[in-house]
Order: C-alpha cells, then sequence, then structure tokens
C-alpha cells in the first residue's frame, strides 16, 4: 500500500483547520495534525530530548522569514525578532472569539513563563489587510499585551505569500452589500519557533497556557 506524503496530510490538515470563528471544530484539526505528524521514535532516539506537547514540526518544510508592517507603520521581520522564541498567530481584528481567545492565552502563557518570558515575543499577523491598517493592528494586539506585536501587510507586501509559506488558509464569509461588514473563515493556532527563526512546534486552538509554556522552554 502506497504511503501517503506527509505534506499531502499537512495540506488536508491546513484546509481542515478554517475556523469561522467555531473553536468546537478545532478539535477535530488538532488530531489530524497529531496523526499527520506522529512517527513514534526508538527507545534509543534522542532519549535525552524534551517532549513535546503539541505537535513536532521540525521536520516538516514550512515557515520561514517575511516582512509585513508593524503598529508603528514601520516594516518588521520576523527575522528581527532571531535570538527569541515567538509564538507566531494568525487572525484578524474583527475575530468575535477565536483570536481574542488565542491571544488572552498567550498573554497567560507569558505570565506561566515569569522571568523567562522576556525571551520570548507574541507576533499576531492579520489575515484581513483590507480593514487592519497597521495602527489597528498595533492597537489591537497590544490590548492583550503591551509587548506584544501586531503585523500586517501594506503596499506590495504579499500575505498570500506568508500564508503559502506557513499553510494559512482563509476565506471572506457573510459579506454584505457594504464590503465592509463581513467574517473570515482562517487557520487557527500558533507557530512555536525557535531562537534560529526555524519553526519548532504547531500549538493547536484549546491549548492551556501551561502546555504551551512547557513547550516553549524547549525551545529557550
Amino acid at each position: 500500500m502506497r504511503s501517503v506524503p506527509r505534506s499531502f496530510l499537512l495540506g488536508i490538515v491546513a484546509l481542515a483547520a478554517l475556523s469561522a470563528c467555531k473553536p468546537q471544530e478545532n478539535n477535530a484539526v488538532q488530531a489530524a495534525a497529531s496523526a499527520a505528524s506522529a512517527t513514534p521514535a526508538s527507545p534509543a532516539e534522542n532519549p535525552s530530548k524534551p517532549q513535546t506537547r503539541g505537535t513536532d514540526m521540525r521536520k516538516e518544510d514550512i515557515g520561514g522569514d517575511f516582512t509585513l508592517t508593524d503598529g508603528d507603520g514601520k516594516p518588521f521581520s520576523l527575522s528581527d525578532l532571531k535570538g527569541k522564541v515567538v509564538i507566531l498567530s494568525f487572525g484578524y481584528t474583527h475575530c468575535p472569539d477565536v483570536c481574542p481567545t488565542e491571544l488572552l492565552t498567550y498573554s497567560d502563557t507569558l505570565k506561566q513563563l515569569g522571568d523567562q518570558a522576556k525571551d520570548v515575543k507574541v507576533v499576531f499577523v492579520s489575515i484581513d489587510p483590507e480593514r487592519d491598517t497597521p495602527e489597528i493592528i498595533g492597537k489591537y494586539a497590544k490590548q492583550f499585551n503591551p509587548d506584544f506585536i501586531g503585523l500586517t501587510a501594506t503596499g506590495n507586501q504579499s500575505l498570500p505569500v506568508i500564508k503559502q509559506q506557513y499553510r494559512v488558509v482563509s476565506a471572506k464569509v457573510n459579506q454584505k452589500e457594504d464590503g465592509e461588514n463581513y467574517l473570515v473563515d482562517h487557520s487557527s493556532g500558533a507557530y512555536l519557533i525557535d531562537k534560529n527563526g526555524e519553526v519548532a512546534i504547531f500549538s493547536p486552538y484549546g491549548s492551556e497556557p501551561e502546555t504551551i509554556a512547557a513547550d516553549v522552554r524547549t525551545l529557550l
């Protein structure tokens, strides 16, 4: 029986992650992600390696540097944060529940980390740049924690390329005739990026702050 490529399976996971701001759908996503990436290691394989609670993404071709615009209207590159562990999530400011819940969770995660939080940055990327101006996304992110970084696409910055890099999917729904009132189905969860700027762990929506903090500590 032919094996299914891991990249294909993760593509399915990304498509399934469309949340329409309905957190209950992500239980299936978490199970699918675990099934897609789980490769049991033998006891002799890296016996001292810390065990992660999210999905280990180190062997996946995912992620990479990008440049967007921060809340001050200045270009900001992910590589600017090398030397820090990054919690990277995607969403938008009009999101009614999933995004606020996640950002509150990441704020609580930093509290769990205590003094170690100084080596961790939370980056929130808007998948709705039409409404999320730099000022709006910057203020929104800092409502949850003054150190959070909100980013959005401006000018010739290509959000579709970044979404492809991180296998993020999003689509407008319930758009009214005026074109300004709509929701956006989008991938939920966060990527934990190590100090070298490499995606290390995927933390699904619904993870507890203690769980995320434990995974972050393995990267510090």
